[in-house]
């Protein structure tokens, strides 16, 4: 019953006794900063699916999606070069070691093969087969989209170190992960598994559950800093006053990666709109934003290639500075962003 298995397990025994002294877990759950309701108002998850049913045509590309082949065991040295996968997925050279972070390799964003869960058209052309020996693999946490049973159960062998939030190494020792690899992190933790390379877990406004148990898990942010460099991993998140508590204490950041995709009224304190993406990246001083969490699902309402239509007319009106690759193509940190709308071609 691999279904059933690859929803996972919820903290149980010491590591829940474990998850139970985070200043952030109360009530027996985890707690936001700031009151967040998964939906806005009464009786909107049943309006929310019956539109789900009769989901527009524009939710998905017309075409398949263009992408770049970049062999990514032979990513240049010097400056970090960042590959995304679409979605929240992407790999990190920094230092020359390999950080990927939320990959989903499986074609799907859910234990089931739904047709509203697959991947768009041409978004998948990565495989586990393609990543370089991997040092660190970061979990922002446990959703289907960023935590994918079947990727990370190929990616074990060839992985270092695992890095995640409180309580998601409840899934992995269920799925038969060493524990001596996996390091949880609350809420203002840091750890440097690797000499130099410095991860710090932050806040987010966002929930978690792999079924209809919801923040028995933390969700997190993460700061990666170097001595040279310094990237705001977003995950997933509602915007608040987060942000700008990030960006006065850590920031400024070379780039920050933040989700812009799979919003909607009925859910707006979980998901940020595309203009909340790009004040966020002001609030964190970031100088340069990568807009991702669009280009591969289709789990919202909204067309499918919005998000980078408001965030880039947005950051036109604030003068932000943002970067769109192709799938697999090479961001090249402090020197190369590529800026193409390539959407518009689909």
């Amino acid at each position: 019953m691999a279904i059933l298995k690859s929803m996972g397990k919820n903290p149980s025994g010491e590591r829940l006794k474990k998850v139970q002294q985070s200043p952030n877990y109360h009530d027996d759950i985890f707690q936001n900063q700031s009151l967040t309701l998964v939906m806005a108002e009464k009786g909107a998850f049943f309006k929310t699916f019956k539109k789900f049913l009769n989901k527009p045509k524009n939710t998905v590309p017309p075409k398949p999606l263009p992408s770049i082949k970049t062999d990514l065991k032979n990513l240049p040295d010097g400056n970090p070069v960042l590959v995304w996968f679409g979605h929240s997925s992407y790999l990190i050279k920094i230092n020359r070691k390999h950080i990927l972070v939320d990959p989903v390799f499986s074609g799907y964003a859910s234990p089931f093969k739904f047709k509203s869960a697959k991947n768009f058209e041409g978004s998948n052309v990565y495989t586990v087969d393609d990543m370089p020996p991997i040092d660190i693999l970061l979990i922002t946490h446990d959703h289907y989209d960023h935590l994918d049973y079947s990727t990370v159960l190929k990616l074990n062998s060839k992985t270092k170190h695992i890095i995640t939030s409180l309580g998601v190494a409840s899934h992995l020792e269920y799925w038969g992960f060493d524990m001596n690899k996996v390091t949880e992190l609350d809420w203002y933790d840091s750890v440097e598994k690797i000499e130099g390379i410095k991860f710090t877990s932050e806040p987010a406004r966002h929930f978690s559950g792999r079924s209809f148990i919801r923040n028995k898990t933390l969700w997190a942010s993460f700061i990666l800093k170097t001595k040279d460099w310094s990237i705001y991993l977003g995950g997933d998140s509602g915007y608040d006053k987060h942000f700008k508590e990030i960006g006065e204490k850590h920031g400024p950041f070379d780039l920050a990666i933040l989700e812009s995709g799979q919003y909607n009224e009925a859910w707006k304190a979980i998901h940020m709109m595309p203009e909340e993406t790009v004040q966020a990246s002001l609030d964190l001083k970031a100088k340069n934003l990568l807009p991702v969490h669009w280009g591969k699902f289709s789990l919202s309402l909204h067309p499918w290639n919005e998000p980078i239509e408001r965030v880039m007319k947005k950051s036109e009106e604030l003068h932000v500075n943002v970067t769109t690759p192709l799938i697999g193509e090479p961001l090249i940190i402090g020197k190369k962003y590529p800026f193409k709308k390539w959407w518009r071609e689909v």
